[in-house]
Order: structure tokens, then sequence, then C-alpha cells
């Protein structure tokens, strides 16, 4: 069982001030596979201490310097992406193929994307022709503290990390503690690309204990955080009387609609989309909107789809879907899964309990509900789980407004080969992003969404952005 009880404080791995041993579990058996550290308010307090005083020197930096940084980061995580892969799958329960395809990629895929932003990011930059003596200064927010989730976490860690990193912040990063191995190993990769003492710290921790202390804390300047919407309203209160900036990508209930008009691979797509990583992605598509004309094949092709999706361990190669990351988050699922049976959704595959020949792990049934309506709590609620709730729309207007109605703003999709329809459609989707027929979001594109999903945008040019204050000065000399 690896033994990762230190945090990386002020350029070193450094002792807890007092020991709070806590086993992360591996999902596929149950089984404890790594021992780490919750830190307590002494640590937290050291953290960001060193990042208070490494501030001054890192901000002064250049941005040549900062981009040299995060190209040395860039090669370190190059050579060690087959490491983090493993750590992954390992913490958090990916399949193996897809931790190296998929969840290690990501991290790569956004360092890569950075670099690429901040070439043309102007730092400082006139106002315009009517004011010449006018500049906008883009400056680093300050100290940041950086929390993070368990479900795509290096897609995350770099998402915040290096932005911060190339606008001249400090930082006090404290991942999951249900998934911490990966960026454990992340700060090695940091630490071997040279990041100077207390411009990036690491503390393990709960929410309740190391989260609350970061966002409370007088010389924090921002947080930026991934997580639930309940964590992300406990954080705005506790920040509120230091008011701090705080940014939120919380979670998300995207609704897919697919008109009749659309591809014969769209609801295929769509359920293996909802499935994948388990289903637990906040811009899951765990909605599917069907037009009436095609919604009874779509249901049979949707639940042929969840019948033909295997279930396995996660060390094993292939192309199935691993278990869910906790004890916890499984019993959430079945109790969701529950609910909707209740409810009177029509069950029409998958279901409670585990798949068959694996009664260890946490292992969910890809499930598909048929005939729900936007009132069940299976349609309300973000489930995290590879489980797709299935409703049917007469119009365009019909569908719009019970995609709209939910809480949430991340992700929403529409499947059509009309553009004029698609554009439409996507214009009056109350979400942060629309994905459409099967097409990613290009590379840099900002994440982010509205309502109960956050605020603030993540990636790219607006990732960048987010980690800086606009300063305002007249009079600049020629």
């Amino acid at each position: 069982m690896l033994q990762k009880r230190e945090f990386y404080i002020d350029g070193g791995w450094v002792s807890p001030a007092q020991a709070n041993d806590f086993e992360v579990i591996n999902p596929s058996n149950e089984e404890p596979c790594a021992v780490i550290t919750l830190g307590g308010e002494a640590d937290t307090n050291a953290a960001v201490a060193a990042a208070k005083r490494a501030f001054w020197d890192w901000s002064a930096t250049s941005k040549h310097e900062r981009v040299a940084l995060v190209e040395r980061i860039l090669a370190a995580y190059q050579a060690r992406i087959g490491e983090m892969a493993e750590a992954i799958s390992l913490e958090m329960g990916a399949p193996v193929d897809l931790a190296k395809t998929q969840q290690a990629p990501a991290g790569l895929g956004h360092i890569q994307n950075f670099l690429r932003a901040v070439k043309d990011f102007e730092f400082e930059r006139p106002l315009g022709d009517h004011a010449p003596d006018t500049r906008i200064l883009y400056d680093p927010v300050g100290v940041c503290g950086l929390i993070t989730p368990w479900n795509w976490p290096m897609n995350q860690v770099t998402l915040k990390v290096i932005p911060a990193l190339l606008t001249g912040c400090t930082m006090v990063l404290k991942p999951s503690e249900i998934a911490p191995l990966s960026s454990m190993l992340f700060a090695e990769m940091l630490d071997e690309a040279g990041v100077p003492a207390g411009v990036f710290n690491l503390v393990n921790g709960d929410g309740a204990g190391v989260g609350s202390q970061l966002s409370g804390h007088p010389d924090v300047d921002m947080i930026s955080f991934t997580g639930s919407g309940r964590a992300g309203t406990a954080i705005s209160k506790n920040a509120a009387d230091t008011l701090k900036r705080v940014h939120l990508e919380l979670g998300g209930k995207g609704a897919n609609i697919i008109f009749a008009d659309a591809d014969e691979k769209a609801v295929k797509r769509g359920a293996l989309h909802c499935f994948n990583n388990t289903g637990q992605s906040c811009n899951a598509p765990s909605r599917m909107l069907v037009q009436r004309e095609i919604y009874d094949d779509a249901v049979e092709t949707a639940a042929a789809v969840a019948k033909s999706t295997s279930v396995g361990l996660a060390h094993e190669a292939g192309r199935h879907i691993g278990p869910a990351v906790s004890e916890m988050q499984y019993n959430k699922i079945q109790a969701l899964i529950e609910k909707g049976m209740d409810e009177g959704a029509r069950l029409v595959a998958g279901g409670p309990g585990r798949p068959e020949g694996l009664n260890r792990g946490y292992f969910v049934r890809p499930t598909v509900f048929a005939d729900v309506t936007n009132d069940m709590t299976i349609a309300r609620e973000e489930i995290f789980g590879p489980v797709l709730s299935i409703m049917s729309f007469e119009s365009e207007e019909e569908a719009i407004k019970i995609a709209n109605d939910s809480a949430y703003g991340l992700t929403n999709y529409v499947q059509s080969e009309d553009g004029e329809k698609r554009n439409r459609v996507a214009r009056r989707l109350r979400s942060g992003m629309v994905e459409m027929n099967g097409k990613p979001r290009g590379a840099g594109a900002p994440f982010g969404g509205m309502k109960a999903s956050g605020n603030g945008r993540e990636g790219g040019v607006w990732g960048i952005e987010d980690f800086c204050e606009v300063k305002a000065v007249s009079g600049w000399g020629a």
C-alpha cells in the first residue's frame, strides 16, 4: 500500500503538523490502496503563508519566464503520462484504457492549450486610440486556493494550476481526498520542472477542514472550486466575510435534444456519452429529449446500448466502464435508481444492484429509464452515475422549454441535420455550453455554466482572464 502522508509546501515535501491518516480506497475491490494525511489548520496556514511570501517575486516575473516554467511542466507531464494514467485508474476507478486515452491526456491537452492561448495574451494593452495615455493591465489576482474534484482529476487540476502560474499567481491546491494520488504525482512534476518555492503548494484534506480553511482565509485572494452545488454554496458563504473572488464550476443535468431529423447514430452516441466515465461527468447528457416521431426507436436503441455496455475492473484493459468512485457515491446512485422506479419511470435497461458477476466493488448497472417527466427526481437531480433518463417532446418550442426547466445550466446538446434549427435552439438554451451533432468544442473553448452550474470560465483565454485583476492606469508614459 502506498504511503503518501506528506504535503508539498514552500518548495519541498514536509510532514503534517499532526498525524491524521486517511485511507484511499480502490473502488474496484473496496480495499485501501494508499494512506494520506488529512491536513489541519497549521498545515493550511503554512501553505498560505508560503504562497503569500512567494507572490511578490513571482508576480513580477515576465511572461517569458512563466511560459518557460509551464513548458518544463509540459515536458515532465509528457515523460510521466503513463504513471499519471495508472494513478488515476487506481484512485477513482477509471478503466485503465480510458485513463490512458482520455483522463491523463486531458491534463496534457490543457497545458498545451494554455501555452497556445497565452502566446498572444497581452498583460498590458492600450484602452484604445481615443485614450492613448490609458493602459489596461491584467495583474495576477494573488494567492489562490484551488479545490478540485475526483472525477476528472488532471482535467480540473491543470485548468486551475496552469493559468494561475501563467498569470503570476501563487497557490495552494487541495485535491479531493478520495483521489489525491494523481495530484501528488503532478506536484512531483512541478518540483522537477523547477517551480519556485512557495509558488505552488499542496495540502491534502477534506472540505470541512482544509477546504473551509482556504475559503475563509484572509490571505487567500481567490477560490477556484469544482465540485457539488452544496459545497459551492458553503464555500461562497464562508468566503463572503473576506470578500474574496469565488469561481465555481458545479454540477449539471445536460439535456440532449434529439430531433426527428437527427443522424442515425445520435441516440447511440448520446447514450455512450452519458455512460462514459461511469456517468461521473458534470457535463454528461443525462436527460435525452427525443422528438415523438422517433421516440420508441430511440428508447429501444438506448436500452440496447446499455445492455451492451460492459462493466469491469479498472485495471483490466478494454472498453468497459469501471466502478463508481466510492461507497457513498454508489449508495447515492442506487437510491436514485430506486426513486426513478418508485416515481413511475419505465425501466428499460439496468436497474438497482451490481452487474452480474461482480459482488465486490462499487459497480453500477448501466441504466435507462423511459417515459420520464421533467418533474421526476431523476430528471431534476444530478445522479453522477451511468443512468439515462429519456423523455419525449413534440415541438422545437417544447424541447427548449424542457431543457431550460432545470436548476442547472452547464452543457446542453442538440442533434439535427438542419443547421438553422440547431443554431436557433443553441441561442435559446440557458447553458454555458452547447455541443451539436457530436462535435466537441474546439481546443481552448471556455468551460463553465450558469445558474446552479456555477460561474466563471475555465480554459483558453477565458481561463487566463479568470486569474487576473483588471487595472486601468492613466498618464501612461510614452
